[in-house]
């Protein structure tokens, strides 16, 4: 073949292959969600992979939902997207049955997401990402729940203590302070938030000229701006307490610290959340470590998205933890991976006849043990060699003489322990009460 029809064997840009190595932190990672939460009572659904791309045109952003869709067109011409994000896909799902459904409804998905921006540490092209949302409420208990979740999910990874914190701040505040400095009537709000969102990132130069430049602020108001950004709310602390998504805020930090929070949770009025759909409580939370100085993951309320269905608003609120900033976050705190070893024991292929051997792992594996077999005929060292390199635990041994004198050979390649057992019960029950015992 020519080296013009040779396929490149590298996954397209901004993508990973995990080997299994690799795969381990992100079955961590999964579990990890999966068990908090069905622990707090979330029943887990699914969507289709393809929308139709106005679903996220709508409310997701000029990024997320403009220039980082993947997008295709289907036989009829229907613009379709691959989806970037979940929150427009399960609001979509929830209004067909939203008056059918008991409330609240708690719901949670784990599902692979793409979106078409340029790769970079903690962000890729596709991504995985935990949704867990509560519709049908508009208790703040909703979003205390959301909170505890975001934190348990923290906790359960192995999160040295101080080492993220979760700030909280309010769009209707925020929305709030836009109209207090462009004025209610302007029809610049939304780019004014998104040039907030990237306050962090531009120098004070650059930010100045673009707030007089594309907003014509005075300095007075563009030093207000830094100010409250910066969290100096001295020439606005009266007006900041009248405020309703203020107060919201304050009640929720006073519930963080009763439960012991006090030291995680903490008010930040610089905080945007880039989707336009929030219009409420929103949090996003931080990675304490230098090295990794980053928003981890966010989420918040979002009562007004419905509508795009035709259906009457409802409450919802939400959060979406991304497996690549968790990924960085374990590496960076050198967290050990705590997963449940699975005992596995290795039944090679010893004589010309496998029917033995086979017929031995179908039974330990109507027992529950995971059992690997040989595929190819080996010798007994050949076999030991095998299960060590794989780090198999056990190797049951079913050689001629084995067969002729009905018994079994087990070897544990931990120990270095071997015996014949008279039958697959007993070797049953010698892994299981050894795997009790190493617990």
């Amino acid at each position: 073949m020519s080296k013009s029809n040779v396929l490149s064997n590298q996954p397209y840009r901004g993508t990973q292959d995990f080997f299994p190595e690799e795969m381990r932190i992100r079955r961590f990672i999964f579990d990890t969600w999966r068990s908090v939460c069905e622990a707090f009572g979330y029943e887990e659904y699914q969507t289709p992979l393809l929308e139709e791309a106005n679903l996220y045109r709508a409310k997701s952003g000029d990024e997320v939902g403009g220039k980082e869709l993947f997008t295709l067109t289907d036989l009829k011409g229907r613009e379709l997207a691959i989806r970037p994000e979940m929150t427009p896909s399960v609001t979509r799902m929830v209004s067909r049955k939203i008056n059918e459904l008991p409330k609240p409804v708690r719901l949670f998905n784990i599902s692979n997401f793409m979106r078409q921006e340029r790769p970079q540490r903690g962000r890729n092209r596709e991504f995985w990402q935990l949704n867990f949302d509560v519709f049908g409420t508009d208790a703040v208990s909703a979003d205390l729940e959301i909170l505890l979740m975001a934190i348990s999910i923290m906790q359960r990874l192995g999160a040295p203590e101080g080492s993220f914190k979760v700030y909280l701040n309010s769009r209707k505040l925020l929305n709030a302070f836009v109209d207090r400095i462009l004025g209610s009537d302007s029809d610049q709000k939304s780019d004014f938030v998104r040039i907030l969102d990237k306050y962090e990132k531009m120098d004070p130069a650059e930010f100045e000229k673009t707030m007089t430049e594309s907003f014509a602020l005075e300095s007075a108001s563009i030093h207000e701006i830094s100010q409250w950004m910066s969290g100096n709310f001295e020439a606005s602390q009266s007006w900041l307490n009248d405020q309703a998504g203020y107060q919201e805020v304050t009640q929720l930090l006073s519930m963080l610290k009763e439960l012991g929070y006090e030291q995680i949770a903490e008010f930040r009025a610089g905080l945007v959340r880039g989707f336009d759909y929030y219009d409420g409580m929103i949090f996003e939370v931080f990675d304490t470590n230098p090295e990794n100085s980053r928003s981890l993951f966010g989420g918040g309320r979002y009562n007004g998205l419905a509508s795009l269905f035709g259906v009457n608003n409802f409450p919802a609120v939400g959060c979406a933890p991304g497996d690549e900033t968790l990924a960085l976050f374990i590496k960076t705190w050198n967290i050990e991976i705590g997963m449940a070893e699975t005992t596995v024991l290795y039944i090679p292929q010893l004589t010309e006849s496998v029917s033995e051997a086979l017929t031995s792992a179908r039974v330990l594996r109507s027992k529950g043990l995971s059992v690997v077999s040989g595929l190819e005929k080996e010798t007994i060292s050949q076999a030991l060699s095998t299960a060590n390199k794989r780090n198999y635990r056990w190797v049951l041994l079913i050689g001629e003489d084995e067969i002729v004198n009905k018994v079994y050979t087990i070897k544990n390649l931990e120990t270095g322990e071997q015996q014949e057992c008279p039958s697959l019960e007993d070797v049953f029950e010698m892994i299981q009460s050894s795997s009790e015992a190493s617990e």
